[in-house]
């Protein structure tokens, strides 16, 4: 067999090695049955449908036939890098750092800095467009996530909200 698209074949094995670690994972919970669903239940059914859209990916890249292989291209070091740190800085936002004595700045400005920092890993950057979508999804999260689900968390900096 040869390798028809390096780009998919890599895609698929990755999708298979993140879905069946996922599944693993998952299985050391409580599974339970289709009628009376544990905790484990979900997670499992979802890392395996990832294993499988893995595995389909993964077929695919040695079927279909690509004019010169599909190569893997560089790595995308900038977007990579703001992409998840915008992530890690959600997180640490939200939560605090109580070891380094940083508080929780809540939701909203969490959901701000998620946005902007994520913003600067394209090309091109709008500040104007940037604040409109932050303030959406602050108000989306905030409806989402307080009010609807009812979910406790900081929303504003507890030097704001005491």
């Amino acid at each position: 067999m040869k390798i028809q698209s390096q780009r998919d074949f890599a895609a698929g094995a990755l999708f298979c090695a993140f879905g069946v670690a996922f599944a693993w994972g998952a299985a050391t919970y409580n599974v339970g049955s289709g009628a009376r669903m544990g905790p484990g239940y979900f997670p499992l059914i979802v890392g395996l449908l990832i294993a499988l859209l893995g595995a389909v990916i993964t077929a695919r890249s040695l079927i279909v036939h690509t004019e010169d292989g599909d190569p893997i291209g560089a790595i995308a070091w900038r977007p990579l890098l703001f992409i998840i740190g915008a992530n890690l800085l959600f997180g640490v936002l939200l939560g605090g750092l109580p070891a380094l004595g940083l508080p929780p700045m809540g939701l909203i400005v969490a959901v701000y800095a998620l946005t902007l920092v994520s913003s600067l890993a394209g090309d091109q950057f709008n500040l104007k467009s940037v604040l409109i979508l932050a303030t959406v999804l602050a108000v989306g999260s905030y409806v989402a996530f307080v009010w609807a689900l009812n979910l406790q968390f900081p929303v504003w900096p507890t030097f704001i909200a005491g």
